[in-house]
């Protein structure tokens, strides 16, 4: 093997698509699809432009549903990513992004109340986890961003499942879920099982 010694522009290197949703100080709810965002227990962790509608609406309002896509949703989910929530766009963005006010019309999703927090789930999601925010810290030095960027701690507090996935009571069922991935800006899903952990209760 031979390493060469490389700097890509981002480093995606193969997460899943979540699309957060938000709603800002007058109700009106927003989607923001992004790829970086994992879990630690019952916290996640969400990269998020500081510019962008879905910080701002989760700081005004402290509350989130992150929905993640499956593979099925490639389609709906690019057709969001040059669409913004915010009407004022910083200049590095304006020449790639459009304004939008209503993200679930532009999508071709649809709202599902959700139990403990305010913004809506998105019914197309077969895994939605509400969820309120816990901390930020915002990140203004990083060499490849153009813009302040943050990473946003919340805490999850309800999950909901589509039953087509779920294996019993508790469990997601590895074998029929699917979803979707970023892998350096290509959409991807899952290859064959190759195995599981020692920790895998299914």
């Amino acid at each position: 093997m031979k390493h060469l010694s490389i700097e890509p522009s981002i480093l995606y290197f193969g997460t899943p698509v979540a699309l957060i949703t938000t709603i800002d100080q007058f109700g009106h709810a927003n989607i923001g699809p992004i790829s970086s965002a994992w879990a630690l227990g019952w916290t996640m962790t969400l990269g998020l432009e500081v510019a962008s509608k879905t910080y701002q609406n989760i700081i005004s309002t402290k509350e989130c549903v992150v929905n993640l896509a499956d593979h099925s949703l490639h389609q709906k989910v690019e057709s969001l990513a040059q669409l913004t929530g915010a009407q004022h766009i910083p200049a590095y963005k304006k020449d790639r992004y459009t304004y939008e006010p209503d993200k679930f019309k532009a999508g071709g999703f649809t709202k599902m109340d959700s139990v403990q927090v305010k913004p809506p789930r998105i019914a197309e999601c077969l895994l939605q986890m509400e969820a309120v925010l816990k901390e930020v810290m915002v990140i203004s030095d990083d060499p490849k961003e153009k813009g302040d960027t943050a990473v946003v701690l919340v805490r999850v507090v309800k999950i909901h499942a589509d039953e087509s996935i779920v294996a019993d009571d508790h469990h997601i069922d590895p074998a029929k879920w699917n979803p979707l991935i970023y892998n350096f800006r290509h959409y991807m899903e899952l290859g064959k099982e190759l195995g599981k952990t020692f920790k895998a209760e299914i």
